[in-house]
């Protein structure tokens, strides 16, 4: 088991846009039925969109495990061990907590709790998913996933694994 951490900075409204953040349901739309059919092309066209665009989105999915299917390039640290991605969690976390808003968001106990549930959660095989808004209209997103096989996802592969994103 390993686990892999995810950082991601921006717009908080770029980050509102579930739509771009949801993989695309496994079976496509039916197919239009006539030229006249403009709902159902349009339809069909959305999902095309949405699955050559979700893999490739920087945005962090709203689950977790599904940074797993973007590309490698994402990945800021591979950790062997819970306790060190916990702590690169803690480092994230105090390098990002003078931008913090609300302010008590940054405290440094607080900050210190979450990264001991991180490592405990992680420990344990589970994600962890951390969000937080900063500077306005700014938002802070840091995810580590816990690898090998993905603990309720096993049918995500890893992204380091041989033939790998």
């Amino acid at each position: 088991m390993h686990h892999h951490g995810y950082l991601w900075t921006g717009p908080k409204e770029r980050f509102d846009q579930e739509a771009l953040r949801r993989p695309p349901h496994p079976e496509p739309p039916p197919a239009p039925v006539s030229e006249e059919d403009v709902k159902a092309a349009q339809l069909l066209g959305r999902y095309r969109e949405a699955a050559a665009d979700f893999p490739t989105s920087d945005l962090p999915p709203i689950e977790t495990a599904y940074w797993l299917v973007k590309p490698r390039s994402f990945i800021r640290v591979t950790c062997d061990e819970a306790k060190e991605a916990a702590s690169w969690l803690g480092e994230r976390l105090t390098e990002y907590a003078p931008r913090f808003t609300p302010e008590r968001d940054g405290d440094t106990a607080r900050l210190a709790r979450l990264v001991n549930a991180a490592a405990e959660q992680l420990r344990s095989g589970a994600d962890v998913s951390y969000g937080f808004y900063l500077e306005r209209p700014s938002y802070l997103s840091l995810a580590v996933v816990t690898c090998s096989p993905h603990r309720s996802r096993p049918d995500l592969g890893c992204p380091m694994a041989e033939g790998g994103r």
